[in-house]
């Protein structure tokens, strides 16, 4: 079935006058805007969802408006359609504010249509039976998302049962549509005067986080340390020439963002011959709303023009996010204005180390013992960094998601991705190396006894090298072991040890229930 918005002809004279007495000035753009993002409160460690950012962003934007004297309304076109209405602030009006709007309803072929319940449009058809093309003006009466009825010189008649071309044009649009979000303010001014206007307000759909890149030096001691900082704007709205800012951590929000949000209303149109009465078959569902927009393919990366050489930390990059302190918050400031698309990713360098030791080791945490274990299972391997000034780094690290690269030649290859969580200055950081092909182990149960079980836990080290590996097991049980010293850490037992290369590190234990 065809949708009405492949052959509607929308001829727009000019804008319905509102019914108040009210003068109407329209502001198209800002001259100077800015964004601040805040990360989604729900999203644990790890990168955004660019396709859906749940996060939301404090939008503030500068205009240039001729306002007159006496009553009028201020109509601020082309704001975040995830705007937060009872957030907005509008300052640098003269006279008093009266009342704020967030004009809900945008400008479609079904708003155009339902807006146009009653009046009269310019229709067009052809007849099946001639091939002629007739126009007349005709009366919609009844509009929906599966029927249109118009009423003609000839009586009612139902759009789409011809099977040849149709389409209706208007000569107005109803006066309360927007072609792009708006947001209004009714003021009454004492005299006429042009205005430098401030509006700031909340806006769903915006959402950041940090990209990591690692890359391993030869010596297997090191590592280059790149970010990105990534910044989602899910709205269908852009912002050009845009300071952009990013706030790190948790601001207290008491507030459902989601729950305030006014979204514009979203018709969707699939006009069908009008149908008599049936009880034969119900009729077929109106089709589902279109998807979001995809993402891909809206990313803007901010670099040189220098050509890269081995990789990402090999050549300087032009722009960095600076950092600041925002109370107990951190905030990252772009230096220079960039756009940000709708539908959209940007990303800028966040920080770049070089040259920073890492400690890596071999990790298992065993959970719990009481099963029948069929093993061998590889061993995690993780780098361990150290985030002070001394190490390498010092500085806070937001979370986001980490991509590991090792050489190979003197290529540098992709190991493993994981994710990281928010650290601070003088916090252990640990980062995913992906699993061992080389280092496994194994548990086996030696003994039960009632409560008291006996175990042989195995490392095996396929490397020539010796390896250090850290294995956790769970404080469930007391635990005695044999020719070990185990020790407590993060809730649970930890034996730390070497595997010799080409050999193997054993831990015989006791289990004792409690």
């Amino acid at each position: 079935m065809r949708r009405i918005w492949a052959i509607l002809i929308v001829t727009c004279a000019g804008l319905a006058t509102p019914s108040y007495a009210q003068v109407t000035v329209i502001s198209e753009k800002p001259d100077a805007i800015s964004v601040t993002a805040y990360r989604d409160p729900d999203r644990g460690a790890g990168g955004i969802d660019a396709r859906y950012p749940q996060g939301y962003a404090l939008i503030s934007e500068t205009r240039t408006v001729r306002v007159p004297a006496g009553d009028a309304v201020i109509r601020f076109e082309g704001v975040a359609d995830g705007m937060i209405a009872v957030s907005a602030v509008v300052t640098g009006l003269p006279g008093k504010v009266a009342q704020k709007n967030r004009d809900a309803r945008l400008l479609s072929p079904a708003a155009l249509l339902d807006g146009s319940l009653g009046n009269r449009v310019h229709f067009r058809r052809t007849d099946p039976a001639t091939g002629r093309v007739t126009e007349e003006d005709v009366t919609v009466r009844s509009a929906s998302a599966n029927a249109l009825v118009v009423e003609t010189a000839g009586g009612f008649e139902g759009l789409q049962c011809s099977g040849l071309p149709e389409g209706l044009s208007y000569n107005t649009v109803p006066a309360d549509l927007s072609a792009r979000p708006t947001f209004s303010v009714s003021v009454s001014s004492p005299a006429a005067a042009t205005a430098q206007v401030t509006l700031t307000y909340l806006a769903n759909g915006f959402d950041w986080g940090a990209n990591y890149v690692a890359r391993v030096a030869e010596d297997g001691r090191t590592l280059d340390l790149f970010a990105w900082l990534t910044v989602a704007n899910g709205n269908s709205v852009s912002f050009p020439e845009a300071e952009l800012l990013a706030v790190a951590g948790k601001p207290s929000v008491k507030s459902n963002f989601r729950q305030l949000m006014t979204v514009p209303e979203d018709f969707t149109l699939a006009i069908r011959c009008w149908p008599l009465p049936s009880y034969d078959a119900p009729l077929p569902p109106p089709p589902p709303p279109p998807a979001a927009p995809m993402m891909e393919g809206a990313y803007d990366i901010v670099v040189t023009a220098q050509r890269r050489s081995e990789s990402l930390m090999a050549a300087p990059v032009a722009v960095m996010a600076v950092q600041e302190e925002l109370g107990d918050l951190k905030l990252y400031r772009l230096p220079v204005r960039v756009d940000v698309n709708a539908s959209g990713q940007k990303q800028v360098a966040l920080l770049e180390k070089r040259n920073v030791p890492f400690h890596l080791y071999y990790a298992a945490d065993i959970g719990s013992y009481d099963y029948s274990d069929e093993g061998p299972h590889p061993l995690l391997r993780r780098i361990r960094m150290e985030n002070r000034k001394d190490s390498g780094l010092g500085l806070p690290l937001p979370s986001g998601g980490t991509a590991l690269f090792e050489i190979a030649g003197e290529q540098p290859l992709l190991v493993s991705t994981g994710e990281v969580r928010d650290h601070a200055e003088g916090e252990t950081v640990e980062l995913q190396a992906g699993d061992s092909g080389q280092l496994s182990y194994q548990a086996e149960k030696l003994e039960q006894r009632g409560d008291r079980a006996r175990w042989r836990l195995t490392l095996t080290n396929a490397n020539a090298r010796t390896a250090n590996a850290e294995i956790t097991l769970p404080l469930a049980y007391k635990l005695t072991a044999k020719g070990a010293k185990l020790r407590r850490r993060d809730g649970a037992w930890l034996w730390a040890t070497q595997v010799p290369g080409h050999g193997t590190a054993v831990l015989e234990f006791q289990s004792n229930a409690d």
